[in-house]
């Protein structure tokens, strides 16, 4: 298996998704007023958190052709983060919904109460022919309200009952609860797990990803995994210019990702898109003025850095992986499970840079 650039349309994704249109249509049938309910809880993990509860019409989305991903099919039960990460490319789809894609994209959840029972009537649908459906592709699965609605553990059970293949990226330490659920289904289908983990510097963390586990506890998932025989990759993302890219600060990032026993390594460099690109400038601005100008030249042109700073990054992350003994599969045991490319790339889009499994 391979993760590539996590870099797909998440807006066509997910108003397609629900019976929504997106952009210039009508407001996605999700949020018709009769069936939401809202709720707040005074517990501390929920502080300044509202969920909105919805029953969804649908929840196996496809993904539009046009994007170019490797695969074709998502399942998203929430809608929201509150990772909170400042570079978050699908704050631009809460825009949809009507809601701010700055801290109302951390703390306006959409809870999908339903996705369960919703998931194992579609997967018995006389269409569904059991293709590979990804998960966390959009938002994470395993953010913070998955310890209280607890959604995953029939999304997985319904899975591994139809023996239907899959994948996660996530960034929460809460997959481990669900252990059990990913060790069976590996029995009887194809499961790919990753963790993000762009870098290690604690101090940066705080600011950028505030709602999420320590990216140390996050190898610390990976680790558990592999020594439950699942195979875990790492995405390495994302790596911020002139933040974490320095070669010692790669090179270490590296380092403890194989010492965790990762089977691979996925850098990506930044992107910025609308919606994004706007709360990341005021993050900037506020924790590290001096960097803004250098942003904006470097992201001038669109919401990609430079190929020549891609290309640079990756190489230098893939001769650290070498030397530490994460090194690419042989040609055709990969399995694809990863997004390639957005559609309609430019000159600026993301370099091709995935290192397959072993």
């Amino acid at each position: 298996m391979r993760w590539e650039n996590l870099t797909h349309d998440a807006a066509a994704e997910t108003a397609a998704a629900d019976g929504g249109t997106g952009p210039g249509g009508a407001p996605p049938a999700l949020f018709g007023t009769a069936a939401v309910v809202t709720r707040t809880f005074d517990t501390p993990e929920f502080q300044g958190i509202t969920f909105h509860e919805v029953r969804a019409r649908s929840l196996v989305n496809r993904v539009p052709g046009a994007s170019r991903m490797a695969f074709d099919w998502t399942v998203n039960p929430y809608r929201g983060c509150s990772h909170a990460c400042v570079y978050c490319f699908a704050r631009k789809t809460h825009d949809y919904l009507d809601l701010d894609t700055g801290r109302g994209f951390d703390s306006q959840i959409v809870v999908k109460v339903n996705a369960p029972e919703l998931l194992r009537r579609e997967l018995a649908g006389r269409r569904w022919r059991g293709e590979h459906i990804a998960m966390g592709t959009n938002v994470d699965c395993y953010q913070r309200a998955e310890g209280r609605y607890r959604l995953m553990p029939g999304i997985l059970a319904a899975l591994r009952d139809f023996a239907n293949p899959y994948s996660i990226l996530t960034k929460g330490t809460l997959i481990l609860r669900d252990l059990p659920l990913l060790k069976q289904s590996a029995e009887v289908t194809d499961v790919g797990v990753a963790v993000s983990v762009g870098f290690l510097d604690e101090e940066l963390w705080r600011t950028v990803e505030p709602g999420t586990p320590a990216p140390r506890r996050r190898l610390d998932v990976v680790r558990t995994l592999a020594e439950h025989g699942i195979g875990c990759g790492v995405l390495m993302a994302p790596v911020l210019p002139f933040l974490s890219d320095s070669p010692e600060q790669l090179r270490a990032t590296v380092r403890a990702v194989a010492r965790a026993g990762a089977t691979s390594v996925t850098p990506l460099v930044l992107h910025l898109r609308p919606g994004a690109r706007e709360w990341f400038m005021t993050w900037l601005e506020r924790h590290h003025p001096r960097l803004v100008r250098r942003y904006r030249t470097m992201y001038a042109g669109g919401s990609y850095a430079p190929k020549w700073y891609q290309r640079q990054v990756t190489r230098q992350v893939h001769e650290y992986a070498t030397e530490l003994g994460i090194g690419p599969s042989a040609p055709g045991t990969a399995r694809r499970i990863g997004p390639a490319e957005e559609p309609g790339a430019g000159p600026d889009a993301p370099e091709s840079t995935q290192l397959t499994l072993l």
